[in-house]
């Protein structure tokens, strides 16, 4: 069954300037960090269009070496002649108040929206296919997504690394772009029919990757402000070293993005790797603890902790279960 369809505006972004930010040291979780919460009926609103970066009412303006969007509750950012950033009263209004966002309460659709994260070496994927197969096993209709897949951004993505042309702010925007397309035609349309989705990656990944790479956090959360808030979200923590042996055990060598050597931390591949990724997990660390991620502890076996991520899993879909319950004694009675 095709569950593409086509919502939403077009896709706007307006670059950001790259700005580090320091993170606190994360703190050790035992294998399930916290208890599950129970998920709230969904009401039958729509979480509306979908936008990535500023909405505008107005007109896109380039002058004097500045690109601005102007509108209502637009984000104004760009150089001026002396090179500096501004930002004009909307955009300021906009980074404000970017934690109220659809991240902030449950979505309003029939399905579930369950996603894995961690750094790479985690395990995670490993772990989502194995739920998958799970669900699928005990009748769930399941959708797999993942990040940087969509068809409209992969070649510009590989010509882009390929001649290491990516900056912090492209390659955020890019991603940005692969996800807005993958939640439109991926996500959403198996969401409204009532499928139980898996998202191998979701936008804490972004928030994770692209802060660690000097992006400021509040843009890029206003970039992806259009994303419900899965239902369950997991968080594979591994140590650093952990997912480096994983990572050599499996292939010759690092690839070049993902031991971050676009960032010149370190000419030592594995060096630099540790440098970038220990900033990644850093930012997840504060993201488990604003988001309510569940913390599965990576070192432990994998039946170990695919056993927590089912148990976490059934907890969520108790509700879900009685509504598909509903229904289907409501069309037999209709028979």
């Amino acid at each position: 069954m095709d569950v593409r369809e086509k919502i939403g505006p077009a896709v706007e972004a307006a670059e950001p300037s790259d700005n580090g930010q320091a993170a606190k040291a994360p703190a050790e979780g035992s294998i399930a960090a916290r208890p599950a919460v129970h998920r709230p009926s969904p009401s039958a609103a729509d979480c509306g269009p979908v936008e990535t970066g500023a909405r505008t009412n107005g007109s896109h303006e380039t002058g004097n070496g500045a690109a601005r969007t102007a509108g209502n509750g637009s984000i104004e950012a760009g150089a001026g002649t002396n090179g500096s950033a501004e930002t004009g009263n909307g955009a300021a209004r906009a980074l404000r108040t970017h934690r109220h966002t659809l991240l902030s309460s449950p979505h309003p659709y029939p399905g579930r929206l369950i996603a894995v994260e961690g750094i790479d070496g985690s395990g995670k994927s490993t772990q989502l296919k194995l739920l998958e197969r799970w669900l699928r096993a005990r009748g769930y209709p399941v959708y797999f997504t993942e990040w940087n897949s969509s068809r409209l951004v992969r070649n510009s993505m590989r010509r882009g690394k390929r001649r290491n042309l990516l900056t912090p702010s492209t390659f955020s925007l890019l991603h940005a772009v692969d996800f807005a397309d993958r939640f439109i035609y991926q996500i959403l349309p198996p969401l409204r029919a009532g499928m139980i989705v898996l998202a191998d990656r979701y936008v804490y990944t972004a928030f994770a990757r692209d802060v660690a790479r000097g992006v400021h956090p509040d843009w890029v959360r206003s970039v992806y402000r259009f994303a419900p808030r899965p239902d369950l979200t997991f968080f594979f923590r591994v140590p650093i070293d952990v997912s480096l042996e994983r990572l050599l055990a499996g292939r010759a060598k690092l690839k070049y993005y993902e031991a971050g050597m676009d960032l010149g931390l370190s000419t030592d591949l594995a060096e630099s790797f540790r440098l970038f990724q220990g900033r990644v997990l850093e930012n997840y660390d504060r993201l488990a603890e604003e988001f309510d991620l569940r913390v599965i502890d990576a070192n432990h076996d994998i039946a170990g902790q695919q056993k927590v991520v089912r148990r976490m899993t059934g907890e969520i879909l108790l509700e879900y279960d009685e509504q598909r319950a509903r229904i289907h004694h409501g069309n037999s009675h209709g028979h």
